[in-house]
């Protein structure tokens, strides 16, 4: 397997030094998230010059960035199409420093709005997005978050969409504490697309928030995760996603180690 992190973790950090903090931890890529005022530096707005750097960064540093996760999301129609216009624009930015996956989410969707309208808003939306993300040599992957917590939901989109640069960023908590799933469902439903993986550990609580817990501390079973990924012969990243959460020398040591426990347990 390849870890990651992405940059809630070390939100005060900036490139250099997130590039430093992978290689002295262990992990083995960066996940850049964007638009949320984190000291990394690579935003939209990142020129063409300061891209080239950020990639010559990571290839110097031999740190794959293996995602960029933003905040786009389609199913609202008050913002789809800005979000469209975002993806295509981040599309380049991760394509520009040299990376090939880029998150986005379904998003929430008005009461009034159906969940097959949903659908299929968030199905053209994507497949307008289908031929730029290929000729950029970027995978556009979608959460499993918010309103598409449930596997059914997403693979409804997936099946619709039917093209390689789309596929799904399986966050493993998600479709057990809100979509209703187990582990194994997620995965038997979700594997055909899954191309790039979040985890963190936690509870649900009364509130219907959720309190991020020491993976295997919590109630995901991140073994079975690894487990069912190392079958289908999963060459992704599995991304950690810590969000104000514990500093980061507590907890990215830590979670690493347990990743890398658990995969030991494996026998791979």
């Amino acid at each position: 397997m390849k870890f990651a992190f992405m940059t809630f973790s070390t939100p005060g950090l900036t490139l250099d030094e997130n590039l430093d903090l992978v290689k002295q931890l262990g992990y083995d890529g960066l996940e850049l998230r964007i638009s949320v005022e984190h000291k990394h530096g690579v935003e939209f707005d990142t020129d063409a010059a300061a891209r080239a750097v950020a990639r010559r960064k990571s290839e110097d540093a031999g740190v794959p960035y293996c995602c960029v996760a933003t905040s786009c999301s389609y199913a609202d129609p008050a913002i789809t199409q800005q979000s469209v216009d975002d993806t295509r624009c981040a599309v380049d930015l991760a394509a520009d420093i040299g990376c090939d996956r880029l998150r986005v989410f379904g998003g929430l969707y008005p009461d009034a709005t159906s969940r097959q309208e949903a659908v299929d808003r968030v199905v053209t939306s994507l497949t307008s997005l289908t031929g730029h993300a290929q000729s950029r040599n970027v995978v556009i992957t979608v959460e499993t978050h918010d309103a598409w917590c449930d596997p059914d939901d997403m693979a409804a989109v997936m099946a619709q969409v039917d093209h390689p640069s789309i596929a799904v960023n399986w966050d493993i908590m998600h479709p057990v504490h809100r979509g209703g799933k187990t582990m194994q469902q997620a995965f038997d439903i979700l594997g055909p697309w899954i191309r790039h993986v979040h985890v963190h550990d936690g509870v649900m609580l009364d509130d219907g928030s959720c309190e991020l817990r020491t993976i295997d501390e919590g109630t995901v079973d991140h073994g079975a995760a690894l487990r069912l990924l190392h079958g289908m012969g999963y060459d992704g990243y599995v991304s950690g996603e810590w969000i104000n959460w514990e500093p980061h020398e507590a907890h990215l040591p830590r979670e690493l180690a347990a990743l890398r426990e658990l995969e030991r347990n494996l026998g791979v």
